[in-house]
């Protein structure tokens, strides 16, 4: 017996990629999700590229792929028209022709954790990661409520299951305390709390539970679904806001230290080969152990690199001044600089991209083939090295 398979329309792939990489999460200035294509479409293949150029579209193409994935956009300034005529304009024209889509998750998926900077920390060896910059954790609320003991287990599930106690990778997580509340019943009280205008005990349960402010509402409803009490005594408080996982960059530990040259020697062995190679600033013989990483371009990032006690900041597109004055200021300590090529920084994540895409689709039972595309679209692609050496 054979069992039909649907494939997924574009828009069930796109809402699995952009649960995974929230556009709230991309800066105000870049452009990130759906650049074309029928939502509607169904989706067989996709490929997944760090630059959305022309040798990835024939790539993609020739695969017969229906959406395109890239990192980064194709266009970052506002535009007034696509004629084909532009270099991204028969980008666009080519795509569509052939009913093949593009999707972007460029600083969303910077910020997202797992990110970008997370698959650079992870193929270096790096544990124990930590965001570089972290963003402000979504608004939390914590709802404390008080229900007698035989509704306990009710209003956890019913309050956890509209989106409460999610911390994570766990969930349903509940603080519980048992004690007693007081009360005198009026004489037009429910019937089974005693006799009106005498002072009644009861056991109770306490639970907090913390959720999302976006949920508060499904909550608040679930638990007096749960609890269909005359008076049920809750309190809802706005907690103040913390940093989460998410954010630009990664700080992590290497399994042992290691000298900054054999250090310089991992990165090159663990990233795709571009013609820029690995340049590096400090002492080849002193020792690293704590590691900050930022894919794509990072100079951005050296003033908190400095104060993050990193003895070695690995990042792509380093210019001179910044580079300059960062080492000027570390006084020839840490930390030390590793400069690598942008577009080898990020293709590490593309695999844990594919991965995930894959397994959400197949848990849908709408599958999907996923590849990685092996093209390198670093922009240069030679390297003379100078004869001369090096003016010491």
């Amino acid at each position: 017996m054979t069992t039909d398979v649907r494939n997924p329309a574009l828009a069930d792939v796109v809402g699995v990629l952009e649960e995974m990489y929230d556009p709230a999460w991309a800066r105000d200035w870049d452009a990130v999700g759906l650049v074309c294509g029928d939502p509607q479409a169904p989706v067989r293949r996709v490929l997944l590229a760090v630059d959305p150029v022309a040798a990835v579209v024939d790539e993609a193409l020739a695969w017969h792929a229906d959406l395109v994935l890239t990192h980064h956009p194709l266009f970052l300034r506002p535009v007034t028209g696509v004629p084909a005529t532009s270099h991204k304009g028969r980008i666009v024209h080519r795509l569509i022709r052939s009913g093949c889509a593009l999707f972007t998750a460029h600083t969303n998926a910077d910020a997202a954790a797992p990110g970008v900077s997370d698959a650079l920390a992870r193929v270096l060896g790096l544990t124990d990661l930590c965001p570089l910059s972290a963003d402000p954790s979504d608004p939390m609320d914590k709802i404390v409520t008080f229900v007698p003991e035989h509704l306990a287990d009710k209003a956890i599930d019913a309050m956890s299951g509209a989106g409460a106690g999610d911390l994570g990778d766990y969930s349903r997580v509940a603080w519980n305390s048992t004690g007693s509340g007081t009360f005198v019943p009026g004489r037009q009280a429910a019937a089974g709390l005693g006799p009106g205008g005498e002072r009644q005990e009861l056991g109770a349960r306490r639970i907090e539970m913390v959720l999302p402010r976006k949920a508060r509402r499904a909550v608040v409803d679930a638990l007096h679904a749960a609890h269909p009490a005359e008076m049920m005594p809750w309190d809802l408080y706005e907690m103040a806001g913390w940093s989460g996982p998410r954010g630009i960059g990664r700080i992590g530990r290497l399994g042992q230290p290691t000298t900054l040259r054999e250090f310089a020697m991992l990165v090159a062995e663990a990233l795709p080969a571009a013609p820029q190679g690995v340049r590096v600033s400090g002492d080849p013989t002193a020792m690293v152990s704590r590691v900050a990483v930022c894919g794509g371009a990072g100079d951005s990032l050296l003033e908190k690199v400095r104060h993050s006690g990193a003895d070695v900041y690995v990042t792509g597109d380093l210019r001179h001044h910044p580079t300059s004055e960062a080492r000027e200021e570390a006084a020839e300590g840490t930390p030390y600089l590793v400069d690598v090529a942008h577009w080898a920084s990020e293709w590490p994540w593309l695999a844990g991209v594919a991965n995930r895409l894959e397994g959400a689709m197949e848990a849908a039972e709408t599958p999907i083939e996923v590849m990685v595309s092996n093209k390198c679209t670093d922009p240069w692609t030679f390297r003379v090295p100078s004869p001369g050496g090096v003016v010491r």
